[in-house]
């Protein structure tokens, strides 16, 4: 079970404020701007709109159901389900786009909101976990993908708190003969993986936790070395997702 030390208030206030930068650089966008690309290869602003909508909500049925005492699946039709909703979706118009954004963030927000002390430990079908790492992972999602519409946000903008929690989460992307020695400028350094091959990675945080989350660094400070020498930057394995293509 995921542990969330600072207390699920301290979750909730960065789902709203991450919710609400998502609605900020969507009111001012027209047609154009949202089938313009985004920095995902080969999606428009207006597929990452698609897919913020989906999994807001994705966990908002999550909590739903938790809270009856059942889990579902997280998409409906699963992964393919998924994504058939987004390319659906991609191809609407500013407006609808604002409007379907608005609806799915309100109800998520509002899931999370009503949850009892009690209730962030209930069970979900999201990877098997619980009602808490539905949060954490909306979270990621906001945050990530606010950065994926090119719009001023970029990773150099995310907080420690949300990096950190990066490291952790993206720890299952070491492969498996490696480990990261993590050397945030500034910052302690944190370990990564058990593999015999070890990889020193320094850098800004936020560019290192770019990094692993598969963005483009916004700041350029990254390094890599193995044994003193520079050498490039090690493969990383898939993104691990909570919902698996059949």
């Amino acid at each position: 079970m995921t542990q969330l030390t600072s207390g699920p208030e301290t979750l909730l206030a960065d789902l709203h404020s991450s919710a609400a930068l998502v609605e900020k650089l969507a009111a001012p966008l027209d047609d154009a701007a949202v089938k313009a690309p985004s920095v995902l290869p080969g999606w428009t602003r207006g597929h990452v709109l698609a897919h913020v909508m989906g999994i807001s909500d994705a966990m908002a049925r999550q909590v739903e159901y938790a809270r009856r005492g059942e889990t579902v699946e997280v998409y409906d039709g699963g992964y393919e389900g998924r994504t058939a909703r987004i390319e659906l979706a991609a191809g609407h118009g500013a407006d609808e786009h604002r409007t379907d954004v608005h609806t799915a963030l309100t109800r998520a927000l509002s899931a999370f909101d009503s949850l009892a002390p009690e209730e962030w430990a209930a069970r979900v079908a999201y990877r098997d976990g619980v009602v808490l790492d539905g949060g954490l992972a909306l979270w990621r999602e906001l945050v990530i993908h606010t950065s994926d519409l090119d719009l001023e946000y970029g990773p150099e903008t995310w907080s420690k708190a949300f990096c950190l929690h990066l490291f952790d989460f993206l720890e299952a992307r070491v492969p498996e003969d490696h480990h990261f020695v993590l050397q945030p400028l500034g910052l302690p350094p944190r370990t990564l993986g058990r593999g015999e091959r070890g990889v020193v990675v320094s850098g800004m945080l936020t560019d290192i936790a770019a990094w692993l989350a598969g963005r483009k660094p916004s700041l350029d400070t990254l390094r890599a070395s193995a044994a003193a020498d520079d050498v490039a930057l090690p493969p990383l394995l898939p993104w691990p997702s909570g919902v698996a293509a059949k």
